[in-house]
């Protein structure tokens, strides 16, 4: 079967972008989705993306998510802003977009070149005494440190990651540093991709949920740095958590092509 595949980034998160409207995959071909996501023997990605018909009649679409390893993940921040963008490009949307994902429903918008994307409400927060943990669709154990730019991230995420409490589910895991009054640097270790990836999206998020948490912030509009590029967080703290909660960023198509699958 000849397959046409869209590759799409997001600060430097990429994925392969499936238009399956026609159901020409099943959601059970994960040996093909982890073939196509390899960086020696497929396109190459830290996910895919299936851009499906909507379930109910307030979606737009239905998006479907895999991890590099081929299995079903949890929400993937950047990979929603990418498929947002590719949704407008196909004439799915144009500037405006309502969709499900597997933590439910999301809105999003185009503005001026970027994606905003609502993110689900958080309205828990583990705080210890070396880390946070929260969900913002994704897992994410949340840590501060020092030097991040020389920090050993693949070794030590990966043993957070596997580690307890987390174990054979497993997190993703977040190092920060504070850059200014309402800016963090941020490297993430992700599981799925069981490496450090150039950017995370529900990353991000619980990274700027959890500085504004421990008071490193004030602010209720965060810019976060990540090895790809920038993205910013904006949210308003309630009684019950937050809510209103986007992340903002650029989402890009870097190329179409055809593999034989």
């Amino acid at each position: 079967m000849n397959l046409t595949f869209y590759k799409y980034q997001g600060t430097g998160n990429d994925f392969v972008i499936i238009d399956n409207r026609q159901s020409i995959l099943t959601k059970n071909n994960t040996k093909i989705f982890s073939r196509l996501c390899d960086r020696k023997f497929g396109i190459g990605a830290d996910g895919l993306m299936l851009l499906e018909l909507p379930e109910n009649d307030e979606d737009d679409f239905t998006m479907v998510y895999f991890n590099a390893d081929g299995n079903e993940s949890s929400m993937c921040g950047n990979g929603g802003r990418c498929l947002v963008a590719f949704a407008a490009f196909l004439g799915v949307i144009e500037d405006k977009a309502a969709f499900t994902a597997i933590d439910g429903k999301h809105k999003a918008e185009i503005k001026n070149g970027l994606v905003y994307l609502q993110m689900q409400n958080v309205s828990k927060i583990e705080q210890y005494d070396s880390h946070l943990f929260l969900d913002t669709g994704s897992p994410h154990h949340v840590t501060m440190v020092d030097n991040l730019i020389n920090y050993d991230v693949e070794n030590i995420g990966r043993e957070i990651r596997n580690g307890a409490p987390y174990f054979e589910t497993g997190s993703n895991v977040n190092f920060v540093e504070k850059a200014g009054e309402d800016l963090f640097t941020v490297r993430t270790y992700e599981r799925g991709v069981e490496d450090e990836t150039l950017s995370c999206g529900t990353g991000v998020t619980a990274v700027a949920l959890s500085m504004h948490t421990t008071k490193m912030t004030d602010k209720e509009e965060v810019n976060i740095k990540t090895l790809g590029g920038k993205l910013k967080v904006t949210f308003r703290q309630t009684a019950n958590g937050y809510e209103d909660i986007f992340l903002i960023g650029p989402a890009e198509q870097v190329f179409k092509g055809e593999i034989t699958c």
